[in-house]
């Protein structure tokens, strides 16, 4: 059976892309092949390597990088985690599909923590909410998709 080979595209490929390419390496890893990239690479965020590390998956080998990693690699899908990316994203060739899926930027939410704790919250809800996702396909890259 041919993989589905899915792109997981976000604005610096350090946190809600490696999560999902991390989840889809663990979860669905004999019927995706699974990439990630940034429209920047601004390096992988600990934080995220630590909540995905809490349950069990290892995104600590993958690193932040951009588009031009892969220039030829045909994508069945190409998915976007933020509304940046969405934006940004290149055309592809061939038959890429391009789908947005945005999930919450937990940097950004954790910045305005009061706890080194509560900044984990909003990495482990994330996390969450992309596990559910990546869980789901392909089915979750249907158009009228809902979690």
């Amino acid at each position: 059976m041919k993989k589905i080979r899915i792109l997981f595209l976000c604005t610096g490929n350090s946190c809600r892309s490696q999560m999902a390419e991390g989840w889809a390496h663990a979860l669905k890893g004999d019927e995706v092949d699974a990439y990630s990239a940034g429209v920047l690479a601004k390096g992988l965020d600990p934080k995220a390597m630590k909540v995905m590390a809490e349950c069990g998956v290892d995104i600590s080998r993958q690193h932040s990088k951009t588009l031009e990693a892969f220039p030829n690699l045909s994508f069945d899908f190409v998915v976007t985690l933020c509304g940046h990316a969405a934006e940004n994203c290149p055309w592809f060739p061939g038959t890429a599909q391009r789908i947005h899926r945005g999930f919450d930027d937990p940097p950004s939410l954790a910045a305005r923590a009061e706890s080194p704790e509560e900044a984990l919250e909003h990495y482990r809800r994330v996390r969450d909410e992309i596990r559910l996702f990546v869980s789901r396909l392909p089915h979750s890259l249907l158009p009228d998709w809902q979690d």
